[in-house]
């Protein structure tokens, strides 16, 4: 074992050590305003980036924010085994400007970039893209891999697609989560959105969930159809109304696949990977709880429902 894995899996443990955690973020949750919950996350990790009088979006963009900045600190800590690692999982944060990208060229409003720093797969050369076109030639020539097309809507979902392609090759549990993410992605296109999938815009995505699962004809057959790596995903879902309840057992399933990582992984990339699963799922119940708080505290029973 290396120094550079040692010092990153004691670092990484550290970070995750600062999560908010369920209980304080249900208490957030219950907030009576959008200002009092900030000034709950005073003192925590989160603290630094918030103050009363933000907006609800700057706050939320303000939590990921600060995820960001732990891993690329994190980064700094890793042998280049460890930063590879990173930039997988990191690579929500390249995707999200990836959208706001996209949103710019078409001349919508768009927010600024989070600033990837060593975490960039390719974002350097994404920036420059002025047209759709361009945007997927640049991407076809990164390990993001040609989205299957160049409208907006093939680029965001064959980067989705091929970013879950990106954290299978990193072995169990993440493939089991990327199985699952497929999963809850072409259910929500072929049954809430009645959208066909298109081969070329899922890519190898696709292999995670079988030969038979695009030939279901509901939800319910789809999880019938589905490995046991993808399958779990679906457990109890029977109608698409009900797809938003899979987020929810995703994001429970990587949340405890994190920490029992982070209690078992050793020095090395299973702490590691184990820590920023279970940084991401906090970031986002945090981002949950203040979304219910700036309505006032009064929706914990939807708050409940997804958190």
């Amino acid at each position: 074992m290396s120094a550079g894995w040692v010092a990153g899996s004691v670092r990484s443990t550290a970070l995750a050590r600062r999560r908010l955690g369920a209980d304080r973020a249900r208490q957030l949750a219950s907030r009576a305003s959008l200002d009092d919950a900030l000034r709950m996350l005073a003192a925590t990790a989160y603290g630094p980036r918030l103050h009363p009088g933000l907006s609800l979006a700057a706050a939320q963009r303000e939590i990921a924010d600060s995820v960001l900045w732990d891993l690329r600190v994190l980064a700094g800590w890793l042998p280049a085994e460890g930063l590879r690692l990173l930039r997988v999982l990191g690579a929500w944060f390249e995707l999200a400007n990836v959208d706001e990208r996209l949103q710019s060229m078409a001349g919508l409003a768009a927010d600024g970039e989070f600033r990837l720093g060593a975490l960039a797969t390719a974002w350097p050369q994404l920036r420059q893209a002025a047209s759709n076109k361009e945007l997927r030639t640049a991407l076809a020539a990164s390990a993001w891999q040609d989205p299957g097309g160049e409208s907006s809507y093939a680029i965001r979902l064959g980067l989705r697609a091929r970013w879950a392609v990106r954290a299978a090759a990193l072995g169990d549990p993440a493939r089991a989560w990327a199985a699952g993410a497929v999963t809850v992605l072409v259910a929500g296109e072929r049954f809430a959105a009645g959208r066909p999938v298109d081969p070329a815009i899922m890519g190898s995505a696709l292999s995670l969930l079988g030969p038979a699962a695009l030939g279901a004809a509901t939800v319910a057959d789809m999880a019938g159809r589905l490995p046991s790596r993808a399958g779990w995903v679906l457990t109890g879902i029977t109608e698409p109304a009900d797809l938003w309840r899979a987020e929810r057992t995703w994001l429970a399933r990587v949340e405890q696949d994190g920490l029992h990582l982070l209690r078992t992984g050793g020095l090395g990339g299973g702490t590691v990977l184990g820590a920023v699963a279970a940084m991401a799922c906090d970031a986002w119940r945090v981002r949950a709880a203040l979304e219910i708080a700036a309505r006032g505290g009064r929706l914990l029973e939807a708050y409940d429902e997804l958190a």
